[in-house]
């Protein structure tokens, strides 16, 4: 099984260290295609302005100045042309990526690439606290990860779907199981602006997030994390909401009438 790694934290992150050796678990051949430098929050981004500059590291690992996108399409369309890869794996992301993160995520939009690309794709990511923040702790994910990724692949992993995998931050003892779970929400009243000024007195601002505890709804990956649980989300592509669409189909089936401009 050929294998590729990739992640939004860049070519120097440990979990992408972390991510490579949970690969190595389960193939002798894995190939490394990350970005060059930190791409956290690209999302599903695509560099159409800028050239690709591909710099190869060393054996099966190569750096890319580009988004994780850039790095999958670089690598089943260019590296790994002749035989791509069985499996795609994005992250470990250093920091959760559960509710509204998804949208933002560079770790799990290079796992949906894989996807789009026909490959089955999972990204992980590493929850931390106030504690952890400077060394997240990537055993978790390393010793969780193979058995979950295995499972995942021994069911099957239809064609547009991507999963989405988060691990706790707790001892790899003290994890409490996995949790298949929707994703979740969180309370927006916490999101706000920090702003500030520089040295001349200019202002400046930061996306900044309030340290409070909300309640997390039963089932989501939120809650999964709270309780200790491995969260494994399996989100689709098609974005599309049918019972919306069928509701709007009957609106405009109906006649229309011209408005006579004024």
């Amino acid at each position: 099984m050929r294998i590729l790694v990739t992640n939004d934290d860049g070519i120097h992150a440990p979990g992408l260290e972390a991510c490579a050796r949970i690969a190595r678990a389960l193939s002798d051949d894995v190939w490394v295609v990350a970005p060059e430098t930190d791409q956290s929050g690209v999302s599903h981004s695509l560099s159409l302005s800028d050239p690709l500059r591909l710099r190869q590291v060393e054996e099966k690992r190569f750096a890319l100045k580009g988004t994780p996108t850039d790095c999958v399409i670089m690598a089943v369309r260019h590296i790994l042309a002749d035989h791509k890869p069985d499996l795609v794996l994005s992250g470990v992301n250093r920091g959760q990526n559960v509710a509204e993160d998804v949208g933002y995520s560079g770790t799990v939009a290079g796992a949906m690439e894989g996807t789009v690309l026909g490959i089955p794709s999972v990204a992980l990511s590493q929850a931390y606290g106030f504690e952890t923040k400077k060394a997240p702790p990537y055993d978790v994910a390393e010793h969780w990860g193979p058995q979950v990724i295995r499972t995942l692949l021994e069911e099957g992993i239809p064609p547009g779907i991507v999963v989405n995998v988060n691990f706790p931050n707790r001892p790899v003892h003290e994890v409490r199981g996995i949790a298949v779970t929707a994703q979740g929400r969180r309370d927006q009243d916490l999101l706000r602006i920090d702003g500030r000024a520089d040295g001349r007195g200019n202002p400046y601002y930061w996306i900044a997030f309030e340290k409070r505890i909300f309640e997390t709804v039963n089932g989501s990956d939120l809650h999964a994390l709270d309780e200790g649980c491995i969260s494994v989300t399996p989100l689709r592509l098609d974005m599309t909401d049918e019972p919306m669409m069928t509701r709007l189909a009957q609106v405009f089936a109906k006649p229309v009438v011209a408005h006579t401009p004024r």
